[in-house]
């Protein structure tokens, strides 16, 4: 992600817009879709998927059933938008970096600041998500959800990376970035929701997705467009790391 930490998305029935709404007509759609998205993740926090309805959801939100459906095809669906607004803010962050930018440092900042509880509204966000992927552990749909909107995230990630790699990376190089920095996030915030950690500190979604981050790009150093172990590496400059990103491992 990062859902609820993961700009909000349009859920639609082929899934979440990678656009911002635009026209009136839109940002009430994306309006009315974030209400309902906020209906399902509360009632699936205190009840549970499967003590829950599309009908609950949709009397919860203050809509009718015909506009539930609308725009979700199940109640599982009806989250997407929270499990895809993390992502839409990190890939933002990412893009309004330069091309050529030191790629490992920009990956990281973006995590780092996406993933970060600045105020109460972001640290609420994170724990939606923490109470959402604890639902998906006993409902395949759930997951099936979360997992769909990870890989719509990979996928509108590859060009933001291809942007900022500048031509330093083949195409297979550039999606296994991409897929690593997905990944890395997905994992983090998978791990935390299984703890009791807070939202800050060295065991908070920031924290944990930065060292994923490390782990999965740092066996990249030999990515290169020649495939040259001792020239230049992940961002295409010097192989030697100079982040200095928060969290720095110790």
């Amino acid at each position: 992600m990062v859902p609820g930490p993961y700009a909000s998305g349009v859920s639609t029935k082929s899934g979440v817009s990678a656009r911002p709404p635009s026209s009136l007509t839109e940002r009430r759609k994306a309006a009315t879709q974030l209400e309902i998205a906020h209906a399902a993740a509360e009632l699936f926090a205190t009840q549970g998927p499967h003590a829950t309805t599309a009908e609950e959801i949709a009397r919860h939100a203050g809509v009718a059933l015909r506009t539930f459906y609308r725009y979700f095809r199940s109640k599982q669906d009806a989250v997407s938008p929270l499990l895809a607004d993390g992502a839409d803010r990190w890939r933002a962050l990412l893009e309004a970096a330069e091309p050529g930018t030191d790629l490992s440092l920009a990956l990281e900042t973006a995590v780092e600041q996406s993933l970060a509880a600045p105020d109460e509204e972001a640290a609420g966000a994170l724990l939606r998500t923490r109470g959402l992927l604890r639902a998906a552990a006993d409902d395949p749909a759930l997951r099936a959800v979360w997992y769909r909107v990870n890989q719509e995230s990979e996928e509108r990630l590859v060009p933001v990376v291809a942007r900022l790699a500048d031509g330093s990376l083949r195409a297979m190089q550039v999606r296994l970035v991409a897929a690593a920095a997905t990944d890395a996030i997905r994992i983090a915030l998978e791990t935390w929701a299984d703890t009791e950690a807070g939202v800050t500190g060295e065991a908070a979604p920031a924290a944990l997705a930065i060292d994923c981050l490390r782990q999965l790009v740092g066996g990249m150093g030999a990515l290169r467009p020649d495939c040259d172990s001792e020239s230049q590496g992940l961002s295409g400059g010097s192989g030697r790391r100079t982040s200095t990103a928060p969290h720095q491992r110790r």
